[in-house]
């Protein structure tokens, strides 16, 4: 994959893609870059430099709940999970996400002599 396939991610998007996965269950910081990337297929790749500045963020302004616990590999991992605030502001996000979607596909569907 050449850094053309790859794509940069819109201002704040990051916060609401952290808040789905983290929406389908308590999960650690490097679970959410996994499933961010594998879900994606490779699309979304989040660098811990992002990401845990991101989580500590969200964790701050009580959008998530975090506590330590054994990973899968045995280590000590922090596992963050939402919180009603969380739910909410994924709710949101998610229909202005999808807002502004629809608005950038009616608008890429324009031809050179007016819509489709």
């Amino acid at each position: 994959m050449t850094e053309r396939d790859k794509s940069d991610l819109p201002q704040g998007t990051l916060d609401l893609l952290i808040l789905k996965v983290v929406a389908l269950g308590p999960v650690h910081g490097y679970a959410i870059a996994q499933r961010l990337q594998q879900t994606s297929r490779d699309v979304v790749q989040v660098r811990q430099g992002t990401l845990y500045p991101a989580l500590h963020r969200l964790e701050n302004r009580g959008v998530l709940a975090a506590e330590w616990r054994e990973s899968e590999t045995g280590r000590e991992a922090k596992f963050y999970k939402l919180t009603r605030k969380g739910r909410a502001l994924l709710e949101t996000e998610a229909a202005s996400w999808r807002r502004l979607s629809d608005a950038v596909g009616m608008i890429l569907k324009l031809s050179e002599g007016g819509a489709e």
